[in-house]
């Protein structure tokens, strides 16, 4: 099963679960959950994206867009496929 429809079956579990179940399932993520929300707390991973951003106001790196990236991906998956 892919990663995107492992994610669609639990939001759709999770819309309906009772909240015994809602918090057992919070209990085994929780430290997980709370190190991905306090990301922008990490002095290190802010001056890392600060310079990047930097760089890139001043060309010193190629940034991409969202469509960019996308169709990359796409190629990817094609070539993969194969």
């Amino acid at each position: 099963m892919s990663g995107a429809a492992i994610r669609e079956k639990l939001y759709d579990y999770i819309r309906v679960a009772d909240e015994k179940k809602l918090k057992a399932i919070y209990s085994l993520l929780e430290d997980e959950i709370n190190e991905t929300a306090d990301w922008w707390k990490d002095a290190a991973v802010v001056k890392e994206l600060d310079k990047r951003y930097d760089n890139w106001l001043n060309e010193k790196e190629k940034a991409y867009t969202l469509e960019e990236t996308a169709a990359y991906l796409k190629t990817l998956k094609k070539s993969k496929a194969k």
